[in-house]
């Protein structure tokens, strides 16, 4: 029973439900209301109404007696398109379908091309030679993608199955009885017994699965048991296969298309016999195969042999095929001749879809492709071209002609409903004749996949790759964006042969509340649309707004449309709101649901409810109701809502609100009329079973989803790079009404979203941060590792003691002791905390290892940037740390004030004094304080060195690793380091002052003494290891010359004090800094003594040191002027090999920086520094200069490649040498993709980088 041959609902409202099988039947007719009847029953939730009307509908079926046999049909092409179409003119009516077919035979395939135009979900073929040349599933492969599978893999949770099979986007093709192409004796086709016993089972798992609403949306999913061969008797698999369709369906939706009359009467005898239903109305049987196949044919595009064309190299096109097209499912490609040919356009149908297509998209829908070609028709005004329209297209432009990388980012930063995609997407139609163009619609493919599908679009039946334009929408920040570029660049390098020739072009569209702020942020190539639009842009609205008035009845109902013309006054957007919401009342189902709309699009952007829960919601399920009904029962409400549809997930339908300002609005408007805070809708929406049923629903993902991130996702402060605290929805209720209604909301949804860790994860942090609930936030915090225990749910428990410790801490500097009990429970406090976050680090390493798929949904509360490396637990082992330090430091014997009380302290500390040897007076409280130290005396001696790890480690992270986000996380927490080591400094390393009263006391000092001073000294200055002198690059050289003083000074008396190694490599290393600070200072080295000095220090480690440093510096220093210097490519390996195991971790998805270039001089002086090269940029933006470094068009610049060196090399077996004479030395290209793959030996000239990894290769250059 289609919707649209649906009972008015006026008919049915006010009548005594007993009445209604009357009502059908004066409506449908006799025969068609049985049927009718029948599919309504199962939907009635009463049992008594159930009786009453099947003993109506039995003495309905009384009356209409038994048929006798077939009655001939007039016209049955007319009901064969009327059954595919549900009465309408194309195929457009049902979003999927699922054709159950038996055995063909070749002279029949001819007649079955109608298959093709079908969106077929999927295929159950009980013929085993379907796959065979001569077979069905062998035809459908030769033009489409078709999956072949088994019944038993449609077994498991749904999700799984629909991702495993790729269901949706390719056809999965089952062989329900046999397969011989395969030639396996577990693929021979079974006799029906053998079959019932060993496979019936498998075949009714897969029905229930199909037939679950999650899956396939009821009344848009067409089942089609097409007939080719008789079907003799029911000990056949095909009708077992019926019958679990009919007992999952009631029948529903079921047709029947058999390829004779015979065939149809012995299978329709056995349905009825079964099933006790007459399918006649339902079937067609006297049309021949070439008649059902043309029927089919005339209900697609109106040419369906019209090429889909895209460019390629020299100006010409080639053919996108649908079979090539089935193949990329991650992009919705977009065709240089795209909606051509599809429709007749002089037709009145072709004239409806267009006003339909214009009314839907200037209401609110999302814009497609259609809505442009339509503004290029005769008469039609052009599509309105928005202000940075030409600017955008120009920057993709100059990208593809001028950027060297393989794949560069483009960000489009925009306000939610401002356009932004729109553009992008307008943009894009512009270009499709000079860019193979592609929005990416399923971003839940793993990146790599993704990357592939991108690659073959670029190179799609051509030698020469074609430049690729591709979109990525709705993205909340770039992280994800930069992943994937990395993903393609990679993929490109390694199967691409001609890699200087591709170029792939991501337009990344980031939505955002504050885009201006994330655009000043960002160093890589970004383009700002903000919710204001230029008089000129107005202009053309005003004329389109003329032209709608001509087209459309009500334009001014377009509220989307006439938001922007507006120019987003909100005085406008809250006079429409007032005006509707008038008489609003919270009681009742449609203001509830539209109440729940508002507040979900008003605080996530992406959020809708589907139309099957809605019509649910306000009841309207019993009778198969259309979705104009639901906007019917939504008045006076219903022109704010919208329905769109889900393409990729079976073409499923949802419900949202227009456009967000609408919807904040709505919110507003609630608040302030009708005293309904948000606090209620939300509540309200926890507390509705229906959308939290572990009975699956469609669209319920979504709708937790959504829900889940407007109580957990954090948004940038306006001003600066902090985020907030907590979800702009939690910040609100927090003011409004406090910890109660906060705990009691998050407690909610935590019992309805169980599998989500973010939601106790957040209202943990809540719990900590606000109201110093710590044992509370530790059971949330706990709750959400046991859900999921990953790097940032442990860091979480470590935030919950860390603040515990830390309020119970007196803020104000210098205040007093904490009493011995206070003591030990802060102490153990501390030893939680730093448990917790050396568990963090553990996991951050293994989820590194792992390199799990950045597309991940988790919105975890601490989550930073989830691609890059979690050093959370790094930086809270500090924190914890100092706060342990500062604790004992204000206790009366450590006190820091006193100078020779905190030298206690730090022998204490450096475990070179036992805290009974320490001067203190004797009494109760003191001997108390000396139990509690000495019962944690191991946990507060490994302090120290803890800390001092750390520290290394994190200088190494923001040293040598190129950060993959904006400064946005890094900045805050490189504060939060520094702030530390200034006070690890004054705790442990002695001032200049207390330097200088400790020689007067004690003239006499020992050169061991003095050693041990100057190491200090060199600690204090974090010069103490090879990444922090690398820190004094773009430092004061007098600094640096007190660095070398200190390390000469240790070097000249290594005979009194063992000089460590790494002493060693450090005074070459900060001589070399020196001089290039400062090439004339008297403590500069000459450059044969630094290399005499390495020389030794080589000899010394071998090749087996544990860092990279020694051999760093062996490039820097030896790196050849002739073939003589054959060692380099020992220290090459060397580094490497190092590098890879000191330093790996951080690695991961991470590109090294070079901090000296390769220049033309000799000795030291050929070394230039990054900071040298960046002063002469000084009138150029630091973002505008990042921006260079990060494309690498930084080396087109003349001050740039007047002062390094270009090296002539070698591309051989894919690996990149710097040749000098025989002598070829390995690096690594520093841009991914700009080699060349085919294992072509190419000579090649480039820039040579020094990173702490090996030397890299810049601008690469191929001699041809």
């Amino acid at each position: 029973m289609c919707s649209n041959d649906a009972i008015p609902q006026s008919r049915l409202e006010d009548k005594d439900p007993t009445d209604l099988a009357d009502v059908m039947l004066q409506h449908y007719g006799p025969d068609t209301a049985l049927q009718a009847m029948l599919r309504v029953l199962p939907m009635i939730p009463r049992q008594d109404l159930k009786v009453d009307l099947k003993q109506k509908m039995g003495q309905l079926k009384q009356q209409c007696g038994p048929k006798e046999g077939l009655r001939r049909e007039a016209n049955q092409g007319e009901k064969l398109k009327n059954l595919l179409t549900c009465g309408g003119n194309s195929l457009g009516y049902y979003n999927e379908y699922v054709v159950v077919v038996n055995k063909s035979a070749p002279q029949q395939l001819e007649y079955l091309q109608f298959l093709k135009t079908l969106k077929l979900f999927c295929v159950l073929d009980f013929d085993p030679n379907s796959a065979a040349i001569d077979g069905l599933c062998h035809s459908y492969g030769e033009s489409r993608v078709a999956n072949k599978h088994e019944p038993a893999l449609y077994v498991g949770e749904t999700g799984d199955v629909i991702k495993k099979l790729n269901l949706y986007k390719q056809t999965s093709w089952v062989f329900c009885n046999g397969r011989e192409d395969l030639d396996s004796e577990s693929c021979k086709e079974l006799d029906y017994k053998t079959w019932f016993r060993k496979a019936c089972r498998d075949m009714e798992q897969l029905v229930s699965f199909v037939c679950k609403p999650e899956v396939l949306l009821q009344g848009r999913t067409l089942i089609i048991f097409l007939l080719l061969s008789p079907v003799l008797s029911e000990k056949d698999p095909i009708f077992d296969t019926y019958n679990a369709f009919y007992k999952n369906t009631e029948g529903e939706n079921i047709i029947s298309i058999c390829e004779s009359q015979s065939t149809f009467e012995k299978w329709r005898l056995m349905v009825e016999g079964k099933c006790d239903s007459d399918i006649s109305q339902q079937a067609v049987w006297e049309l021949s195969l070439s008649e059902i196949n043309g029927t089919v044919m005339a209900l697609g595009p109106l040419d369906q042999s019209s090429d889909r064309l895209l460019p390629s190299s020299d100006s010409s096109f080639i053919v996108l095929t649908q079979k090539q097209k089935d193949l990329m499912t991650a992009l919705d490609i977009l065709c240089v001749n795209q909606c051509e040919k599809i429709h007749n356009e002089h037709s009145t149908v072709f004239h409806d879809f267009k006003i339909r297509v214009e009314e839907e998209f200037f209401r609110g829908g999302k814009v497609k492709w259609w809505n442009f070609y339509l503004c290029e028709k005769p008469k039609a005004k052009p599509f309105i071209k928005r202000d940075q329209y030409e600017k955008l297209k120009q920057m993709i432009k100059s990208h593809s002609e001028h950027s060297l990388d393989v794949c560069t980012l483009l960000n489009l930063f925009h306000h939610p409903g401002c356009g932004g995609t729109t553009l992008a997407m307008h943009v894009m139609w512009g270009l499709r004749r000079q860019f193979r163009c592609a929005v990416l619609k399923d971003n839940t493919l793993p990146q790599p996949e993704i990357a592939i599908q991108v690659r073959e679009l670029m190179m799609l039946k051509n030698e020469k790759p074609s430049p690729v334009l591709l979109l990525v929408d709705d993205s909340k920040d770039t992280v994800n964006a930069q992943n994937l570029m990395t993903c393609i660049k990679k993929d490109i390098e390694e199967r691409t042969v001609d890699t200087p020739s591709c170029h792939v072009i991501i337009l990344n569209c980031v939505r955002s509340q504050s885009p201006q702020d994330l655009y000043r942020q960002h160093s890589t190539p970004s383009l700002l649309v903000t919710s204001s639009i230029t008089p000129k842009e107005q202009e053309e609205f005003e004329e389109k707004l003329l032209e709608l008035r001509e087209t459309h009845t009500k334009p001014e109902n377009f509220y989307s449309f006439m938001i922007m013309k507006s120019n987003f006054d909100p005085e406008y957007v809250e006079g429409l709101v007032h005006n509707t919401l008038e008489n609003f009342d919270f009681g009742t189902k449609k203001a509830q649901l539209f109440a729940f709309l508002s507040l979900l699009k008003a605080y996530v952007f992406a959020s809708e409810i589907s139309i099957s829960l809605s019509e649910e919601y306000l009841g309207l399920r019993m009778f198969n109701w259309n979705e104009d009904n639901v906007l019917e029962r939504m008045k006076p409400y219903s022109n704010f809502l919208i329905i769109d549809r889900e393409e990729e997930s079976g073409g499923y339908k949802f419900l949202r609100i227009l456009h967000h300002s609408i919807a904040t609005a709505c919110i507003e408007e609630l608040e302030r009329t009708y005293l309904l805070k948000v606090s209620d809708i939300i509540v309200s929406i926890l507390h509705c079973d229906l959308f939290f049923t572990t009975k699956p629903k469609i669209g319920k993902g979504n709708l937790e989803r959504s829900i889940q991130r407007m109580l957990t996702q954090r948004q940038s402060r306006k001003y600066g790079d902090e985020k907030e605290k907590f979800s702009p929805l939690i910040e609100k209720i927090h003011k409004q009404q406090g910890k109660g209604m906060i705990q009691d909301i998050f407690a909610k949804a935590s019992s309805r979203l169980v599998e989500s860790a973010s939601i106790p994860q957040a209202l943990a942090r809540y719990l900590y941060l606000n109201e110093r609930d710590f044992t509370e936030a530790l059971n949330w915090a706990e709750k959400a590792k046991k859900i999921k225990e990953n790097s940032y749910t442990v860091n979480t428990i470590g935030q919950v003691y860390k603040n515990q410790l830390k309020s119970n801490i007196p803020s104000k500097k210098n205040g007093p002791p904490c009493n011995p009990e206070d003591l030990d429970t802060n102490i153990n406090s501390s030893k939680k905390a730093v448990a917790a976050f050396k568990r963090a680090q553990e996991l951050a390493n293994r989820e590194d290892e792992l390199n799990e798929a950045p597309w991940d949904d988790d919105e975890s509360e601490d989550n930073a940037a989830k691609s890059s490396y979690n050093y959370a637990g790094f930086v809270g082992v500090l924190e914890v740390a100092f706060m342990v330090f500062e604790m004992l430091s204000r206790l009366p014997f450590f006190e820091e004030s006193d100078p020779s009380r905190k030298k206690y302290l730090q022998n204490f500390l450096k475990e070179s004094l036992p805290i009974t040897s320490v001067h203190m007076e004797d009494n109760e409280v003191n001997n108390r304080y000396i139990q509690v130290i000495e019962a944690n005396k191991l946990f507060l001696i490994s302090l120290k060195p803890e800390v001092k790890l750390t520290f290394e480690f994190l200088d190494c992270y923001f040293t040598y690793i190129k950060a993959s986000i904006s400064g946005t996380y890094h900045s805050i927490n490189h504060r939060t380091i520094s702030d530390n080591f200034k006070k690890y400094v004054m705790l442990f390393c002695a001032s200049p002052e207390e330097r200088q009263r400790e020689r007067d006391c004690n003239p006499n000092l020992n050169v061991k003494m003095l050693i041990e001073e100057r190491r200090t000294v060199l600690e204090e200055m974090h010069a103490d290891t090879f990444a922090g002198i690398l820190q004094h690059l773009d430092k004061s050289a007098d600094a640096v010359e007190e660095i070398v003083k200190c390390y000469t000074y240790i070097q000249e008396n290594k005979q009194f004090a063992d000089q460590k190694t790494k002493e060693k490599i450090n005074l070459i290393w900060s001589s070399v800094i020196l001089y290039l600070l400062r090439p004339k200072s008297k403590y500069v080295k000459s450059y044969n003594q630094l290399c005499n000095l390495l020389l030794e220090t080589l000899q010394n480690v071998s090749l087996d040191y544990p860092f990279p440093d020694p051999y760093y510096l062996a490039l820097l220093l030896f790196w050849p002027v002739s073939p003589q210097q054959t060692e380099i490519r020992t220290y090459v390996t060397a580094i490497r090999k190092s590098s890879q195991k000191r330093l790996s971790i951080l690695f991961q998805k991470r590109s090294t920086v070079s901090h000296f270039y390769l220049g033309n001089e000799n000795g030291l002086a050929r070394l230039v520094s990054k900071p040298k090269l960046d002063e002469c940029f000084t009138k150029l933006h630091r973002n505008d200069l990042a921006k260079l470094w990060l494309t690498g068009d930084i080396f087109r610049e003349r001050e740039i490649t007047s002062r390094l060196q270009r090296v002539t090399g070698l591309i051989e077996v894919g690996e990149v040498y710097a040749i000098y004479g025989k002598l070829k030395i390995p690096v690594r290209p520093a841009y991914i993709g700009t080699t060349r793959r085919g294992l072509s030996t190419e000579k090649v000239s480039f820039y040579i980088g020094f990173a702490i990894n090996g030397p890299l290769a810049y601008d690469i250059q191929f001699e041809n």
